[in-house]
């Protein structure tokens, strides 16, 4: 549970962090859209090269960022497996039963985890790991702004979206002493079936939302303490200002985009359907 990196904020200086919340935002999205843009093998190793690009901006320890990887292995494995016995082709490359791997299979397998992999890393460098909470509520509530035109509460949405995502390592780090202390009183987690193990998580699960629906209070109250009423006539003791480095940025990842889109009409390689 503490590999969870969601919500989780890594304070170092760098040009990823300097960046403007609102322009990380829409890059984050720019970049999601280049990761599913890629076809063939020269882009797929385009988008690999500039994650390892990204990672160096951002300046936060590969140990990390593998972090917010390994919660979903089982989900990455599964759609890796899902590729390789289900994608067929011309060039057969093993056959066992009813079992058949092409080549085509392996590539699809290959590419998809790496767009997985990709995926992940890209939100997390710019947002997550970037960004603090505040900023990116505020980055939130500026870019949905225009939805105030027909009464959407943009302001209350932005900031349900940041306090769940904040809550996420807590609740994680709240399991893991729950865990710890059902262990210390001797409850198996590790052993015995399906249902046994399942039975074993409800002396989890009730103090976890027990602690849980204490914590919103206690946020609730403290909110209440601060005179917190919503958006309306709320000012900012900040106000965020695009720079140059923002707007270099939208071009370097619109140029990106642009790129993938030419290596994939070279045609070089396994192209995906």
């Amino acid at each position: 549970m503490s590999s969870i990196a969601l919500g989780q904020y890594y304070p170092v200086s760098s040009p990823v962090h300097r960046l403007d919340a609102r322009m990380k935002v829409i890059l984050a999205i720019l970049y999601i859209v280049c990761t599913f843009l890629c076809k063939n093998v020269l882009s797929f190793a385009a988008l690999a090269f500039s994650a390892l690009v990204l990672i160096l901006l951002a300046r936060i320890p590969l140990r990390v960022i593998l972090r917010a990887i390994r919660p979903i292995l089982f989900i990455m494995c599964f759609t890796a497996v899902l590729n390789l016995f289900f994608v067929k082709g011309e060039n057969l490359l093993f056959a066992w039963w009813k079992l058949q791997i092409y080549v085509e299979g392996l590539y699809s397998a290959a590419f998809m985890l790496l767009r997985i992999v990709v995926l992940i890393m890209g939100t997390s460098l710019f947002l997550t790991y970037t960004t603090t909470p505040i900023a990116l509520t505020d980055a939130l509530e500026s870019l949905l702004a225009p939805l105030r035109l027909i009464r959407v509460p943009v302001h209350e949405f932005a900031m349900m979206m940041t306090i769940a995502l904040r809550f996420i390592p807590l609740l994680s780090e709240e399991t893991g002493k729950i865990m710890n202390a059902q262990k210390a009183r001797g409850v198996d987690f590790a052993h015995g079936g399906l249902i046994k193990r399942a039975k074993a998580l409800i002396p989890i699960l009730i103090p976890l939302f027990v602690s849980a629906f204490r914590r919103a209070e206690e946020l609730a109250t403290a909110m209440e303490c601060r005179c917190y009423r919503g958006g309306s006539g709320r000012t900012k003791m900040t106000v965020p200002h695009l720079h140059f480095r923002d707007f270099a940025a939208l071009l370097l990842v619109i140029g990106f985009g642009a790129g993938i889109l030419y290596l994939n009409r070279l045609g070089i390689g396994y192209t995906m359907p």
